[in-house]
């Protein structure tokens, strides 16, 4: 079992950043993929990135490559996710997710889920 907490959320003007941190508990940390998935109002849940823990590979959605920047410290039990140039149309709740098998895309393969935290985006 794996437990998530999100934090780093908050309302950041257009072109700014903020860092979304997840804690993760449990021994295996470094044994899990690690990504991070958003969900607008009216939206289904996207991807967003992943890290493999098996190939040290990080994936992103096009829309925020060059711009959001995926990464772990496994001493610490966290992953993060760094976003730059923030647009108005990053605003969701982003979650984080772990899974030790499966970094796709796709959210159903992934087992374990934070609460999410809001990314609002202003204009």
């Amino acid at each position: 079992q794996v437990q998530l907490v999100e934090s780093g959320g908050g309302l950041v003007q257009a072109g700014g950043s903020l860092r979304l941190s997840c804690a993760a508990s449990g021994r295996t940390f470094s044994s899990y993929h690690m990504g991070w998935f958003r969900q607008a109002p009216g939206k289904e849940r996207e991807f967003v990135a992943s890290t493999s823990w098996t190939s040290g590979r990080t994936y992103y959605r096009n829309s925020v490559k060059g711009r959001f920047t995926i990464s772990r410290d496994n001493a610490k039990n966290t992953v993060y996710l760094q976003m730059n140039s923030l647009k108005p149309e990053d605003t969701a709740v982003y979650y984080c997710a772990a899974d030790p098998r499966s970094s796709s895309d796709y959210d159903r393969s992934w087992d374990y889920w934070g609460q999410g935290t809001q990314v609002t985006v202003s204009s």
